[in-house]
């Protein structure tokens, strides 16, 4: 088993200084050295917005294709797992970014919006665009194109970060209008919290009372915090991100499906294909030879 999963950390060739890239899509897939990439599963060390100008086709985040047409936008956080599929019809922008780039320079309330258009959890990566709606932010992305390859003074970074942001702020109300996203619910920021703490021990800590604990509050609340932002109760949630989290393992690692048993916190391998195949309706080795 090769190492199917590869991390692409953020690389800006044209300016190296800055922590902003803009890529066109169908350049991007005429680079012959990266031909074999394209299809192989890939960690972002950094944002990406994906807008789709031309063709239709789909793109794999977190494991489900999401289907794309003209005005379609996809938006990827960082170390989230995708997958480009080749389509050498298609036409579009690539947005990168980092955290530094954008978030260190918006207040605290602006800087959670923004992270929140990127987390799958609170809403879904896909945006459709109407006609009209694509053509309202195609303006924007010609403006920080001009800034970003033909200007390109000592004013260019601040006004493409400023742009960016109004960018991203619309792409907010879109999704607010369309009920795709849940920035304003009671229980955010507590669920925040939670999605953090289930990323950071779930191969030591599988149970909601576990959580309901280092949050100083009641199970039944962790619960009610779960149901109302993503309509799932709290143990879902956490079954969600830990097998997530073993089919990274699976696609990111030499080990045998033993040893990565061990590695996702089980001691017993029976334990390990038993969970494992109730959430996925395949065994391990299925699910590896599958995406591979």
């Amino acid at each position: 088993m090769k190492d199917d999963l590869i991390h692409i950390k953020f690389n800006n060739k044209q300016n190296p200084n800055s922590g902003f890239d803009m890529i066109r899509i169908e350049e991007l897939f005429k680079k012959k050295e990266l031909l074999d990439s394209f299809n192989q599963v890939q960690v972002l060390e950094f944002f990406m917005i994906i807008v789709i100008q031309e063709s239709e086709g789909v793109h794999s985040i977190d494991f489900k294709k999401h289907s794309y047409q003209p005005g379609t936008i996809l938006t990827i956080r960082k170390n989230q797992i995708h997958r480009f599929h080749l389509n050498k019809a298609v036409k579009g922008d690539l947005l990168l970014f980092t955290d530094d780039f954008l978030v260190s320079y918006l207040e605290k309330l602006e800087s959670l919006k923004t992270l929140q258009l990127f987390n799958e959890m609170l809403g879904n990566p896909k945006i459709q665009l109407t006609p009209k709606e694509l053509i309202e932010l195609n303006s924007i992305i010609q403006r920080i194109n001009n800034e970003y390859f033909g200007i390109k003074d000592n004013y260019s970074q601040s006004i493409i970060r400023s742009e960016l942001h109004i960018l991203i702020t619309k792409l907010f109300r879109l999704k607010y209008k369309n009920d795709n996203t849940l920035f304003d619910k009671k229980y955010l920021n507590d669920f925040i919290l939670f999605q953090s703490l289930v990323e950071s021990n779930v191969t030591n800590l599988s149970k909601v009372s576990d959580y309901a604990n280092l949050m100083n509050v009641s199970s039944k609340t962790l619960n009610n915090i779960s149901r109302n932002i993503i309509n799932l109760s709290a143990k879902a949630f956490i079954d969600d991100i830990y097998i997530t989290h073993i089919k990274r393992l699976l696609l990111n690692s030499n080990e045998s499906i033993k040893e990565i048993a061990y590695l996702s916190g089980f001691e017993e391998i029976p334990n390990f294909y038993k969970y494992f195949k109730r959430h996925t309706n395949i065994t391990p080795e299925l699910f590896r030879k599958q995406n591979s």
